[in-house]
């Protein structure tokens, strides 16, 4: 049984009908991604974030797992297959996949602004005045830029063992996310799902120019 290992990014969920984190004019959802991403946005409007993150975990709500998803959980039938994401929307779990993990957090969790390691499930709305038991405010469990990703050494001991390792929708422009294709062991495979892939010409790479849906249709059919 082969170990497949997959990145994914926000191509995959955009085909649920959930946009991509950074539109091409740098801007998530009509705000400067530092706004509403980052520890000093938190600080200077806590109450603008809040509302950004309720209204992503609403609209998460409203959509579905995509056929990639889908197929992505199917390929545990025969394969022992490890999700590394870097999206925080729960679409692979809901799709059925049961090996995920998540590196930049999730939407449908909170924590402690005093405690990272307090974390709780949450889907309804965060406010201001929503505390921890000792106090603190509720954030999301978002990891935000200039934080530290606390899942990557999981994801890159993930990835030492990968027999295979899948891309999928992802610019690989953000990182140390990016950087997880350097950690397979040299003799392992890459395909790369992308409609604009920005990995070309990479030794060792298969780069499949399509859709995730589209893209990983193709991947299986040809699965080593």
């Amino acid at each position: 049984m082969k170990h497949i290992v997959v990145l994914t990014g926000a191509g995959i969920s955009a085909e649920s009908g959930l946009k991509t984190f950074r539109d091409a004019d740098g801007l998530w959802e009509g705000h400067d991604v530092m706004e509403v991403a980052s520890p000093e946005g938190f600080k200077k409007n806590p109450e603008l974030v809040l509302n950004f993150y309720n209204q992503r975990r609403q609209q998460l709500k409203t959509v579905t797992p995509n056929q990639a998803h889908i197929a992505l959980a199917h390929l545990e039938k025969d394969h022992k297959v490890t999700i590394i994401t870097q999206n925080v929307d729960d679409l692979h779990e809901r799709a059925g996949s049961s090996n995920v993990v998540h590196l930049h957090g999730e939407l449908r969790k909170i924590r402690s602004t005093g405690n990272e390691n307090d974390i709780k499930n949450w889907t309804e709305n965060i406010h201001i005045g929503d505390t921890c038991l000792k106090g603190y405010q509720l954030r999301p469990h978002i990891v935000w830029f200039g934080e530290a990703v606390p899942m990557i050494d999981t994801a890159i001991n993930i990835c030492d063992t990968a027999d295979i390792l899948l891309i999928i929708g992802t610019s690989m422009q953000v990182y140390p996310a990016a950087s997880l294709i350097d950690y397979v062991p040299t003799h392992v495979p890459i395909y790369y799902i992308d409609p604009k892939p920005a990995i070309t010409n990479r030794p060792k790479v298969t780069v499949i120019a399509k859709s995730a849906t589209a893209g990983i249709k193709d991947f299986i059919t040809n699965l080593p």
